[in-house]
């Protein structure tokens, strides 16, 4: 479908490893969720000036359902009047407790609405089918039916996350191309199902239709075991974070590589959904008894805009334990990603483990046929 040489997706909102990861054989994808439309525009023309021709994708999410989608979606100052004033009260305690400093006067907060609405996530989309990606990805649901077609009238193939058959059946009645089953151990907003009993049953439900799978997958063995399960490939993010190509702050980066594969909770603090993110002061407050509780997507989302940016802004600021608070969406696999490396340097690995692997199950299969056991 793609011409790729390598069995490997990869989620990031990185552009230095989306190129890295198309470069060495596989497929890069710009998760688009973090830029504005402009920010979005200049980030995939350094891609195509970098990734030397070979094929990248982006991922959008456009939900199926949120606060006010059956209204059409509701503007910007229609959701934030909604947002409760105990709430907000709320959090303010807790940067108070935790000594994270207020943004400079006049300094606003990172934009709070991003791509959680349809309204939107368009605009991305548009940006991105305007280059020359040759996937669109979407998570929560299978895009609009109007957005399947103008994707496809560009010749480009439509991806959608799973966490179930029964949505997996849908997306493939909207017309998608490729079904990515996410795994309960996935980070980000993620089901109920694991990975293993997933796959099988997605890739048995729809076939022919291709499958990826997703969720804890983070070297050549799990590679290896997802297209045992029927997969097509893997759908992979969380390695990528802890990579030296990588963008995210180097306070997390350094939590990151600290934890182990106990330390992710499923939590609704962060987007107001179901997503798995690194164990912190953060989750552990939203999680306790005097939380007022997550509101739904986007609300949630957007009463965490002031404090998300003043967190990561001060994480580093002396007296300020802001640092405590610092969280990150990562899934289970976290317990391997013990080094910082780069991206070129995981996937030579991850390849060099998968063919290991490969050979192994052919030595078992053929002690078989020798009657040995």
């Amino acid at each position: 479908m793609f011409g790729l040489e390598l069995p490997l997706f990869a989620f990031s909102k990185a552009p230095a490893v989306v190129a890295a990861v198309s470069k060495a054989g596989g497929m890069g994808v710009l998760g688009a969720i973090a830029y504005e439309p402009e920010e979005l525009e200049r980030h995939l023309k350094w891609i195509d000036a970098h990734v030397e021709g070979k094929p990248y994708g982006v991922d959008v999410v456009m939900p199926a359902s949120y606060q006010g989608s059956e209204q059409g979606g509701l503007d910007k100052g229609v959701l934030e009047k909604m947002l409760p004033a105990a709430h907000r009260a709320w959090i303010e305690e807790l940067l108070e407790r935790y000594q994270v400093p207020k943004l400079p006067e006049g300094e606003s907060a990172y934009e709070s609405l991003l791509g959680w609405t349809h309204a939107r996530t368009r605009p991305q989309v548009d940006v991105a089918l305007e280059h020359p990606i040759k996937l669109l990805a979407n998570a929560l649901g299978p895009p609009p039916p109007d957005v399947i077609e103008k994707a496809h009238q560009r010749g480009v193939k439509v991806a959608a996350l799973t966490g179930s058959v029964k949505h997996a059946r849908k997306q493939v009645e909207a017309g998608v191309d490729i079904v990515i089953a996410q795994g309960h151990e996935a980070g980000g907003h993620t089901g109920e199902v694991s990975t293993m009993v997933l796959v099988p049953e997605i890739v048995d439900a729809i076939s022919p239709t291709p499958v990826l799978a997703a969720g804890g997958i983070g070297c050549g063995r799990q590679i290896a075991a997802a297209l045992a399960l029927g997969a097509e490939g893997a759908w992979t993010g969380s390695v990528w974070l802890t990579t030296k190509e990588t963008d995210v702050h180097p306070a997390v980066v350094e939590k990151l590589l600290a934890a182990g594969s106990r330390d992710t909770v499923r939590t609704r603090s962060w987007t107001g959904k179901p997503a798995r993110f690194l164990k912190s002061a953060w989750t552990e407050e939203w999680d306790g008894p005097k939380s007022p509780g997550p509101l739904p997507m986007p609300l949630q989302f957007m009463l965490n805009a002031d404090a998300t940016t003043r967190i990561h802004r001060f994480a580093d600021a002396e007296g300020s334990r802001a640092r405590e608070l610092l969280t990150s969406p990562v899934g289970q696999i976290v317990g391997r990603m013990n080094e910082q490396r780069a991206v070129a340097d995981v996937i030579k690995d991850m390849m060099a483990e998968l063919a290991e692997s490969v050979r192994r199950l052919d030595a078992v299969m053929a002690s078989r046929k020798d009657g040995k056991r």
